[in-house]
């Protein structure tokens, strides 16, 4: 039965709360960012008034050579490395769960969701006193050893497997003589390219929001990622230092280069969440 009048317009009302609950943080910021330090207590929270953000943009670009750029370019290596590591684990590591018939596949597939299930949060102080025996923290490997480990990318990669790579398909490549290796790399790894992409995007974005891991692990202010930074200013600006307008500021920054990331993988990211939700 179609649905009443009624229904679709207390749906779309409800659709359009959900739109509008969603920008108002990023439009809070645009707002903000616009603002001195004055204008941003002394006028209304959610509307403009005189325009600061060009005086906005070089203060945070100046302050202390560049600080804030280098925690832009540390969130992007942070991110991507971290990311592209964690792809290519969690696509093998899925692969072989999905294709190949060994003894504890089953545990060792439920250990790997129950894993996935774990917040990242309960495992940052385990992970900070581990890396602190082996004398790595306040490396970069101290932040990107722990995002090379994705339980959930594991899973995912397995799902993308099972869907995208035909057991015949590796039959025949097997017959006809190539390796196992050669297989994964020349025809499993360019069919599960989709899912690969959605993994690596999944990370990327995961890792950028980090927050907890770095704040164990790092200590020198300029090797600090950008979420991690901005808590710095704010700190700072607990402490009666007003560096709230390079808050935000610093804040509606630091989300540019995810939107543009999402934007740029868009198709694969509709593509390869269809096929895991169907899956």
């Amino acid at each position: 039965m179609a649905p009443s009048r009624r229904a679709k317009v207390v749906t779309t009302g409800l659709l359009i709360l959900f739109v509008l609950y969603s920008l108002a943080p990023t439009w809070f910021l645009l707002v903000s960012s616009t603002k001195n330090q004055t204008d941003l207590y002394s006028t209304f929270g959610l509307w403009f008034s005189a325009n600061h953000f060009t005086d906005n943009l070089h203060d945070i670009w100046v302050y202390h050579d560049h600080l804030f750029v280098r925690w832009i370019g540390n969130s992007i290596f942070y991110s991507g490395v971290g990311a592209l590591g964690s792809t290519l684990i969690s696509v093998a590591a899925g692969y072989g769960l999905a294709k190949f018939d060994f003894k504890g596949r089953g545990a060792i597939f439920g250990t790997i969701v129950g894993a996935s299930l774990l917040p990242g949060t309960l495992l940052a102080l385990p992970l900070y006193l581990l890396f602190a025996q082996i004398g790595l923290t306040n490396t970069v490997w101290s932040v990107l050893i722990p995002y090379f480990v994705n339980p959930f990318g594991v899973y995912l990669g397995k799902v993308y497997a099972d869907s995208s790579v035909p057991a015949e398909l590796l039959e025949a490549a097997r017959i006809d003589g190539a390796g196992e290796l050669r297989i994964f790399r020349s025809i499993s790894l360019k069919l599960m390219t989709t899912g690969a992409i959605t993994i690596f995007m999944l990370d990327f974005v995961g890792i950028w929001n980090n927050f907890f891991l770095p704040l164990f692990m790092l200590n020198g202010e300029r090797s600090f990622p950008v979420t991690l930074g901005l808590f710095a200013w704010e700190k700072q600006s607990q402490s009666g230092i007003n560096m709230n307008t390079l808050v935000l500021t610093g804040s509606l920054l630091s989300i540019v280069p995810l939107a543009v990331f999402m934007f740029a993988l868009q198709k694969y990211w509709r593509s390869g969440v269809l096929v895991g939700s169907v899956k």
